[in-house]
């Protein structure tokens, strides 16, 4: 591939990632969603007060939505890839705990296996993306 081409792809997968990201995060701020992704939280995990299970829902979702827009601003950009690299595993926790739990999480609850598999493909797609 030469390197213009390289550089469309890049920039079109940039976008897109970031646009997921993004999309993500603001839906951290619907109620529903909020509740859902507030149970999925481990109960070892859970503390109450300022890291109340709600709160971390609220930070995760201003984290997906910094670093999506990071993506796309130069200076930041290896920056924002490496924290959200950093964050995919950090919330991973949660993820896991639903799979172990699909009577109550139903879509939420992918099998461990994939969902591990598929946060390792978005990290690595985030790394390209930051560097490339």
């Amino acid at each position: 591939m030469d390197p213009m081409t390289l550089d469309v792809v890049a920039t079109v997968l940039r976008i897109l990632v970031a646009v997921v990201f993004v999309g993500m995060g603001i839906n951290h701020f619907v109620p529903r969603s909020v509740r859902t992704m507030a149970a999925m939280i481990p109960p070892r995990l859970r503390r109450e007060g300022v890291l109340s299970p709600r709160m971390l829902v609220y930070l995760t979702g201003v984290c997906e939505i910094a670093g999506g827009l990071g993506l796309l601003f130069p200076p930041t950009r290896l920056a924002a890839g490496i924290a959200l690299v950093v964050f995919l595993a950090c919330v991973f926790p949660a993820n896991a705990y639903a799979a172990r739990h699909p009577d109550r999480f139903g879509v939420f609850a992918i099998p461990l296996v994939p969902r591990l598999l598929g946060q390792m493909v978005l990290a690595a797609l985030v790394l390209f993306v930051a560097i490339a």
